[in-house]
């Protein structure tokens, strides 16, 4: 196999980037001027008209939202950026957690008027989460009730971010009308005539430049406290120099002490080069991010390699794509290269699998290649096993990379074929869907035999049934939506269990005692082995282990999953006939019998509301709230609105959304997202 040429200093020209935000924060409008301004298309798409590239799925396009991750590759300068466009919506939070796993840097997108939204606090801890680099815009400064400042305050308070603002707005609301370049005291004119394509650097006039001195100001005492040598020259009143304010900005960024901030209106087309420069002068390049860390799959100790094309390969899955029947697995290299034609060895599940073709990526539309290098993303074919998540590597030099997040559905709903023929089809689909999105679940109805869909939230489950019906022309029917529960325990208690049958010709014995004690809220399960694992064979002990996880899966009260919940294996003890079977068995029947002692209780997923309002209308949200069981848990005032925050169970928010827009005249606006499981409301 011919080894490709290798471009000099490649790395330090790509930039991995995401694009995150609050639903309607104009991440999309965004990308799109973007792709505009790079040649990559000829004509800009609007979201509110159905025609952005980003959004090309036919429920995407329909709603005016983000669904599923895009991924295109862009040129600007001498520089590749790799961008993800990410959803906005709660939903749909998979998808922006397993794309930041995979980058480098991200973009945050706030609207001027709105400033950090509920989902703009979820993004900005998921990227906090895996050490991202960021920068922000601050969209919509042409917005009547724009307000630059106030975001930037709402970023320190809601974020606990220090931004440092690069450009601020001339003018906002109706009087935004260009954009002032702090670092380098220019004003920034966009022709309306070119889309915005062409740029006016002016010096500005004395009210303007006045303006520039304020920030940098502003901008220098907080970089000072970052920098030694900014403060030194701060304090003695020398000129610090554009290159030098730049080199401290980008320090800052990429060590996560600061957030560079720019402004403008991506819907008209001002502030969007300036973010594409910052994108590569601030964020980081593959080679500015430390060695990405995994385990060896069979020793269990670190292993690392570095960014370099002749490293041994490592590269995760994060995203699969069935269309038209084609599986398209979307994967992040960082070390090493692949090949089309090449045998990887995935990892994860010990297999090894074969890459057919290789595509660098434009929202739907994949351009082949031969290769892809580390620090690249791109979609492969030819994985029929990876699934998101998957390490592929070597066999020489194996590791398994750090997953993604793990998510618990909140809400499921029965389907029924029409016919056995249907049937069919429906399971088909159903099972490619869960291929693509690790968020969906399935299982049938031990009872009834239906097919039980699970998922984040109704528009989550709306979009897969609408996906069904159309990319798989499967005729069904589907129940209303029902919420999942989980149980725990309130107290400890302590069984055990003597397992001496036969099954079928064969007699099984084992014997456990157990002790059962609730775990703090949200902490999930954990199984303590407090016995001599020297003194029992591994295989009893992993029995053992694997019958408690069995019974985990169902509690004694509804038979849903247990959950905060610790399990102490405190004796086992053997006799005639003792094997596996006994003992897993054992156990299953022991911490049955202790979970029913231990006051088992029912857990129901509840929901953050958040409710922007006119006054006039507070009272009657306090009131509709108050009817489903909210509590509320914060009140106060925003851009001349109030803002009403509780916490809901689920169950009582089918058909809020409705009821909210009777009761304020459709005045209000709300957000929703899972908070916590926590003890059904009586």
């Amino acid at each position: 196999m011919k080894n490709p040429a290798i471009p000099s200093g490649y790395l330090q020209k790509i930039r991995n980037i995401g694009i995150i935000a609050h639903i309607d924060a104009g991440k999309t409008t965004l990308t799109e001027r973007m792709l505009y301004y790079t040649h990559k298309i000829h004509r800009m798409g609007e979201v509110h008209e159905g025609t952005a590239t980003m959004d090309f799925m036919p429920e995407e396009q329909e709603r005016g939202i983000t669904i599923t991750s895009a991924c295109t590759t862009c040129p600007w300068g001498d520089q590749i950026i790799n961008i993800i466009d990410t959803p906005g919506h709660v939903d749909f939070t998979i998808e922006v957690d397993r794309a930041l796993r995979v980058l480098d840097g991200a973009v945050a997108v706030f609207c001027a008027v709105g400033g950090v939204e509920p989902q703009s606090e979820t993004v900005w801890r998921q990227s906090a989460r895996y050490h991202i680099p960021k920068i922000a815009f601050i969209n919509k400064m042409d917005r009547p009730g724009a307000d630059f400042e106030n975001v930037l305050d709402s970023m320190r308070k809601k974020l606990g971010a220090t931004p440092l603002p690069v450009h601020v707005p001339l003018g906002q609301g109706d009087d935004f009308r260009a954009v002032l370049d702090i670092v380098s005291g220019k004003k920034l004119v966009f022709e309306r005539e070119s889309f915005g394509r062409t740029i006016t650097l002016v010096d500005p006039d004395d009210t303007e430049a006045q303006i520039i001195d304020r920030w940098k100001t502003n901008l220098l005492e907080t970089l000072s406290e970052l920098d030694d040598q900014i403060m030194e020259d701060y304090l003695e009143n020398r000129e610090i120099l554009a290159e030098k304010i730049r080199k401290v900005l980008r320090k800052a960024t990429l060590q996560l002490k600061g957030v560079p901030v720019l402004a403008g209106s991506a819907l008209k087309n001002i502030g969007v080069q300036p973010v594409m420069d910052a994108v590569c002068k601030f964020l980081p390049s593959p080679d500015d991010v430390p060695q990405t860390k995994g385990i060896h799959p069979e020793k269990k100790t670190p292993v690392s390699f570095p960014t370099q094309v002749k490293a041994p390969l490592s590269a995760l899955a994060f995203k699969v794509s069935v269309e038209t029947g084609r599986k398209l697995v979307f994967i992040r290299i960082y070390s090493g290269r692949i090949v089309a034609g090449q045998t990887v060895f995935n990892s994860t599940q010990n297999i090894m699998e074969r890459i057919a073709r290789i595509f660098v990526l434009h929202a739907n539309h994949r351009e082949k290649v031969d290769h892809a290098l580390a620090g690249q993303i791109v979609a492969v074919a030819g994985l029929k096993n990876a699934r998101t998540g998957d390490t592929l590597c070597v066999k020489d030099h194996p590791l398994i990379l750090e997953k993604i997040s793990d998510y618990n559905p909140v809400i499921s709903l029965a389907m029924e074929p029409r016919n056995s023929e249907q049937e069919e089809k429906l399971v088909f689909a159903v099972e490619r869907l869960l291929q693509e999105d690790p968020t969906l679940f399935f299982e049938r109805d031990k009872d009834t035999d239906q097919i039980i869909l699970s998922g984040m939230g109704e528009l989550h489950l709306d979009v897969v049934l609408q996906r069904i019906r159309r990319e798989y022309n499967v005729d069904f029917r589907a129940g209303n939506p029902q919420v999942i529960y989980q149980e725990t325990i309130s107290q400890a208690a302590r069984a055990e269990f003597e397992y001496a049958r036969e099954l079928g010709e064969e007699f099984h014995y084992g014997h456990a005692v157990l002790e059962v004690e609730p775990a703090p809220r949200g902490k999930g399960n954990r199984i303590v082995l407090e016995i001599d694992l020297e003194k029992w064979p591994q295989a009893w002990v992993e029995a053992v282990h694997n019958g408690i996880e069995d019974g985990l899966q169902a509690g004694e009260l509804k038979g849903y999953p247990l959950t905060d919940t610790v399990v102490r294996v405190k004796e086992i003890s053997t006799g005639e006939g003792a094997d596996v079977i006994g003992f897993r068995l054992a156990s299953f029947q022991a911490l049955k019998l202790a979970t029913a002692k231990a006051g088992p209780v029912l857990l129901e997923p509840i929901m953050l509301v958040e409710i922007s309002t006119p006054g006039e209308f507070v009272g009657d949200c306090v009131s509709l709230l108050g009817s489903k069981g909210g509590q509320i848990e914060n009140m106060f005032d925003h851009q001349g609105q109030k803002i009403i925050r509780s916490l809901t169970p689920l169950s009582k928010m089918f058909g809020f959304s409705t009821d909210l827009r009777s009761a304020t005249q459709g005045r209000a606006g709300l957000t929703m997202k899972f908070e916590k499981f926590d003890a059904v409301s009586k």
